[in-house]
């Protein structure tokens, strides 16, 4: 039994089709009475899109009925089916909490009520029945004020127990108007002592070089080999891991065909670029991590070898995983609901 890490899955991206639908079925039929069944809300929900922006919109329909009251069903699935059908031993979540607020309060109020988002999402996310190390990363957003963002950020280093570092989402190409700002809020990040990443270089558009600096690892990267690959030395320097989400670039049409992407693997390993692979969405997607490796061997991007180097590397750049390899000789205590010495270590 393999175990994986996964750094790079979205709260909202993550809930699968089916659960969905059937939440709406029970608690917002509205929601999908424009369906005639099951599998025309399926291929809605997973079908590529034709840009970023596009592809994010599908965040909001989860987003708006992801509150205090529904996160731990949501996370409850989520965990079930990442524990019996991905063989995931570390999760790190990433989302917006200001994005699960009532949008009826006022700036203030929501601010003050994401604590609770963050309380309630971490102690969701601790099943003995399925003992995934988990953490959180909470984003800032592109579209937000600079002082829900800061507020983001104080948030995070508060809630160190359930919270692991800091990240931008929300489509990069919004980035560049703000530049100064960004900078000067993974500064103060960083300054507080959090872990960063963010999504930069994703498309065309994200290819931001003076936030590189201030990031631990990055969110997608792509375009750094592909467009780029002078940056990858001091990439490689900084020790920064790109975080990979293949499917994701077919269904923002970001690429046309996953083998571009065999490119990115080969300038990055040959720059000594450590890359993990990562699900993004599995929810959106209908993909797991494991099916994300498989096809990218099914399709000669990598090998065997080079497999087994991004499973390592997820272990070795996970923000809340103490241990900096895979957790070989922790299975039996992994596997195990009891407490055990390791998962005590693990969760401090």
């Amino acid at each position: 039994m393999t175990l994986y890490a996964e750094l790079h899955r979205h709260l909202g991206g993550s809930v699968v089709p089916r659960i969905l639908w059937r939440y709406f079925e029970r608690h917002s039929p509205e929601l999908i009475s424009r369906f005639a069944d099951y599998s025309g809300f399926e291929d809605f929900y997973t079908r590529p899109r034709n840009t970023l922006d596009e592809y994010l919109e599908l965040h909001t329909l989860v987003e708006s009925v992801q509150t205090v009251e529904t996160l731990p069903y949501f996370i409850y699935r989520l965990l079930r089916g990442a524990y019996i059908f991905e063989n995931l031993a570390y999760l790190e979540l990433r989302y917006t909490p200001y994005l699960r607020t009532p949008e009826h309060l006022s700036q203030s109020e929501r601010i003050d009520m994401m604590a609770e988002i963050v309380e309630v999402v971490g102690k969701a996310s601790k099943l003995p029945e399925y003992p995934i190390v988990t953490s959180q990363i909470l984003c800032m957003h592109s579209r937000l004020p600079f002082e829900v963002n800061k507020a983001i950020i104080d948030l995070a280093a508060q809630s160190r127990q359930y919270v692991c570092g800091i990240d931008v989402a929300g489509g990069d190409s919004y980035s560049a108007q703000r530049m100064d700002e960004w900078i000067s809020l993974y500064d103060y990040g960083r300054s507080l002592g959090l872990n960063t990443t963010g999504h930069v270089y994703e498309t065309t558009a994200g290819c931001y070089p003076q936030l590189l600096p201030y990031l631990m690892r990055i969110g997608h990267g792509i375009q750094i080999p592909l467009l780029y690959p002078e940056l990858l030395k001091d990439v490689a320097e900084r020790n920064q891991c790109l975080e990979v989400c293949p499917t994701t670039y077919l269904k923002t049409g970001t690429l046309q065909d996953i083998r571009q992407l065999k490119l990115v693997f080969d300038r990055c390993f040959d720059a000594g670029v450590e890359i993990a692979i990562c699900t993004d969405n599995a929810g959106l997607h209908n993909v797991r991590l494991p099916f994300e490796y498989e096809n990218l061997l099914t399709y000669d991007i990598i090998n065997f070898e080079q497999l087994q180097a991004c499973q390592d590397a997820a272990f070795r750049h996970a923000f809340a995983w103490p241990y900096r390899q895979r957790p070989v000789s922790l299975l039996n205590g992994l596997l195990n609901p009891q407490p055990t010495k390791a998962l005590t270590v693990m969760e401090s």
